[in-house]
């Protein structure tokens, strides 16, 4: 999964990611108007983004985000609410 890399500081910044072409769907937004959009590019690669901030993503097989998906409706996550 890609991630996040630390400056030393304390701040997070984003890796330089290459360009890619990514097929967004369209938004899902829930209460609040937190929306994300899943996306796929012409590698197989899935992509979760929030549509506030259009190039910040999180990429990874769809495998492995179908697993965190799964995880999460699961209520693995729960703890972190």
């Amino acid at each position: 999964m890609n991630v996040t890399t630390g400056t030393g500081t304390g701040t997070a910044v984003a890796p330089t990611a290459p360009t890619v072409e990514i097929d967004w769907s369209e938004a899902f937004c829930s209460e609040g108007a937190n929306c994300f959009r899943f996306g796929l590019d012409d590698a197989g690669r899935a992509y979760i983004g929030s549509t506030l901030a259009p190039g910040v993503y999180v990429s990874d097989s769809v495998e492995a985000l179908r697993a965190l998906i799964s995880a999460v409706k699961a209520g693995e996550a729960d703890h972190l609410l």
